[in-house]
């Protein structure tokens, strides 16, 4: 009998095959005491599976680009953290085997990172990739990883680290399904990259067995296990149908009567470049900064940061490129810019707050922006994370033309901007709806949680009287008003944002087709009876199903 198993959609479109699973991870032998004159030896071994198993991250890091490479090199990092070698070491030297000292150090930074919260949870699946991987090397056992079934299969897995999702071949992978993972897992992340079809946060996936029939539909956000032919043959003609409205949809996003909706790609280092100035794009409607200041001791130079934006923005001449300053803090810790004693990070100095504490990052930064536009070509707007108060999007505006930038905008993520939109869009040129933090920050809901998902569900009604609020009292005043979250990615959502009164979307570039589409087909006036439809839901699975059904 069919099943038909829910988790998060991260879109895709549709894919029907066997399922595959991950190869399981090793299994850790019965403990061994280990002598003080055997010590230094077992503890050289362990080090060396810490070492070795960064060089092939590196390696794998060299072969790749784009996010793949980023978070592969991010995760060889990791392997080679002084602090985990030498607890490691410590706990041989105190009696415990290679392996299970692996285990335990592993152990004890993975609860630091869960009690974190936030983008440090999310690496918990990178953690305990290295554990298993470095324990598998230690150990001489075969290295945990992608299967090889020898034809094209549905991964299935309890969750995917980067060194598997960064080198999936989408000639061979269907489609992705994962029983934990969130919206912004690194899984998420790279499967919109790749154009894979995907489900994330689907437990009762667990009861897949290798080689059972399914068929993934990462729109809907539905995996149906044993489909009959009828079902697949169906899921075949609307994803040949979609490939096709999208092949034919080109140029400036517009609605089937033509009212203007920019269509717009995320950007998030340098390694994503090539990928996004080919796209056919009306420039970037948000680029992420932080790239340039993760995992450094001090902060990048003015001169560091000039020549990256100048790279970006010479790649867009002609195009405009919103930049959003530094977001540390929260998820996102610097050792520059934030305390490390916050008792609640996420709520905490982060986004622009940190220039309250040192005016001169932000200064550096926006002289870098300004040094990196002139002569550049692109139209460069800049825009400020985490503003809560109209004065703290005033006093950024002000900063920012000070600088020679003319066009300067906030972003609004929490409920407090979106209730005084009006206010805020008074005081700047426009305004970035970033749904994912609005989401966790009206609902109350870790967004790395996937037992919190349907909270933090972007069809959630609340959520879009919010962005509908900012678009309205944006639109009044001339102002516009964008969508840059993981909500723009969603095609029947996008025409709902439309509908909102929202003026952009900016989204990962393999999605941007299927947004182009979806608003060549209806008009503004479609838009609006969908936001309707939306809006008048009980939830946000209400919502979706009511305009799926609107849709056809």
């Amino acid at each position: 009998m069919t099943a038909v198993l829910t988790g998060i959609g991260i879109g895709g479109g549709s894919a029907a095959g066997p399922v595959a699973r991950m190869a399981p991870p090793p299994a850790l032998p019965a403990p061994r005491a280990i002598a003080p004159d055997q010590a230094p030896a077992e503890a050289a071994a362990a080090r060396r599976a810490l070492r070795e198993t960064a060089d092939d991250l590196r390696r794998r890091a060299e072969a790749a680009d784009g996010a793949a490479r980023d978070v592969l090199s991010a995760q060889a990092l990791m392997a080679e953290d002084p602090a985990l070698g030498d607890r490691v070491e410590a706990l041989v030297l105190e009696g415990t085997d290679g392996a299970h000292a692996l285990a335990a150090a592993f152990g004890e930074f993975r609860a630091a990172l869960e009690a974190a919260g936030g983008y440090f949870a999310e690496r918990v699946a990178d953690l305990d990739d290295l554990r298993d991987r470095c324990t598998a090397r230690l150990l001489g056992l075969p290295m945990p990883g992608l299967p090889d079934p020898g034809h094209p299969y549905v991964l299935v897995a309890d969750d995917l680290a980067p060194a598997d999702t960064a080198l999936l071949d989408p000639e061979r992978v269907l489609a992705l399904v994962t029983e934990r993972g969130g919206p912004t897992s690194h899984t998420a992340i790279l499967a919109r990259t790749l154009g894979l079809p995907a489900v994330v946060g689907c437990d009762r996936a667990a009861g897949l067995a290798d080689g059972r029939r399914v068929l993934v539909d990462g729109s809907a956000g539905t995996v149906e296990a044993d489909p009959s032919p009828e079902a697949v043959a169906e899921a075949a003609r609307r994803e040949e149908r979609r490939r096709e409205r999208a092949a034919r949809a080109h140029g400036p996003g517009r609605t089937a009567d033509g009212h203007p909706v920019k269509l717009l790609v995320n950007l998030g280092a340098l390694g994503e470049l090539p990928a996004a100035a080919t796209t056919d794009s009306e420039g970037v409607g948000l680029f992420r900064t932080e790239f340039l200041f993760l995992d450094r001791a001090e902060a990048p130079t003015e001169e560091e940061q000039t020549a990256a934006y100048r790279e970006v923005f010479t790649a867009f001449a002609g195009r405009r490129v919103v930049v959003r300053t530094l977001d540390a803090g929260a998820d996102k810790p610097l050792p520059f810019a934030t305390a490390a004693d916050e008792q609640n990070p996420a709520l905490g100095v982060r986004g622009l707050r940190t220039a309250a504490r040192d005016p001169h990052l932000l200064e550096t930064q926006l002289a870098a922006i300004a040094g990196a536009a002139e002569g550049s070509g692109a139209e460069v707007w800049v825009m400020a994370p985490m503003v809560s108060v109209p004065r703290e999007a005033a006093e950024f505006a002000e900063r920012v033309r000070a600088h020679g930038l003319p066009v300067a905008g906030s972003m609004v993520e929490v409920p407090a901007a979106a209730l005084r939109a009006g206010a805020l869009a008074d005081v700047c040129d426009f305004l970035s709806v970033g749904t994912n933090d609005l989401a966790q920050y009206t609902f109350a809901a870790d967004r790395t949680l996937g037992s919190l998902a349907d909270l933090l569900d972007p069809w959630q009604p609340a959520l879009l009287e919010l962005v509908r609020a900012a678009a309205r009292e944006g639109g009044r005043r001339g102002r516009p008003v964008g969508v840059c979250g993981e909500a723009a990615a969603d095609p029947a959502l996008a025409l709902v944002l439309t509908g909102l009164g929202v003026t952009s979307l900016s989204t990962a570039p393999g999605r941007l087709a299927d947004v182009r589409a979806a608003l060549a087909a209806h008009t503004r006036r479609d838009c609006r009876r969908l936001a309707d439809l939306a809006l008048a839901a009980p939830d946000a699975a209400a919502a979706r199903d009511a305009v799926r059904r609107a849709l056809g």
